[in-house]
């Protein structure tokens, strides 16, 4: 293991996974934004869909990196009805119709987080947490549109905003569905020997 001082990188552009990070004194050294197509690929599912984008986020911004004792970490958050993946909203049509889908049913979020070490070795895994959504009034929907807190969220909600007014009821991990599940990433940064300053 290098002598050096260990960096821990964050390949991420949401200020969200690096809020969570700080919140738990995992704070990155530095944060890097990858730049990844993340169409999702013909009949792929939410599961390999979430995998696979944390892997390629990771691989972007691992390119990049140079010398050794350094963790590079990335994640993707995804918002799915059954095998359908919703987007990250937009536009105001986008997360109407998302709310819409939403409304009154139960979905998953799926959190793919993977890390790098600077010797090749990794961890990966797919975080499930289960939301369920009341049903929501037209007044509710529109008085949320307004707000814009979905702009650029998956599903067009926040958890951690407005939005959780909407949910009664949800299983497994909270801080997945803000963006990034904490007690699942703090094990795989330990599992690989990361130890905070």
């Amino acid at each position: 293991m290098s002598t050096g001082r260990v960096r821990f990188v964050l390949a991420s552009s949401s200020p969200r996974r690096l809020a969570l990070l700080r919140q738990i004194a995992y704070a990155p050294d530095s944060v890097v934004a990858p730049s990844v197509d993340e169409t999702p690929l013909p009949r792929e599912l939410p599961r390999q869909y979430a995998a696979r984008l944390a892997r390629l986020k990771v691989e972007a911004v691992a390119a990049g990196m140079e010398g050794t004792g350094w963790y590079l970490l990335a994640a993707d958050t995804v918002v799915a009805c059954g095998r359908r993946i919703l987007p990250k909203a937009e536009e105001e049509e986008q997360a109407r119709a998302c709310l819409a889908l939403l409304s009154g049913r139960r979905h998953r979020v799926y959190g793919g987080v993977h890390l790098l070490r600077w010797d090749g070795r990794r961890a990966a895994r797919v975080v499930v947490t289960r939301v369920k959504f009341k049903r929501l009034s037209r007044e509710e929907t529109e008085e949320y549109i307004a707000s814009g807190e979905w702009r650029g969220k998956a599903g067009g909600y926040a958890i951690q905003g407005l939005a959780a007014a909407f949910i009664p009821e949800i299983y497994g991990s909270y801080t997945n569905v803000v963006g990034l599940p904490l007690a699942e990433t703090v094990n795989m940064l330990k599992g690989l020997g990361y130890r905070r300053p």
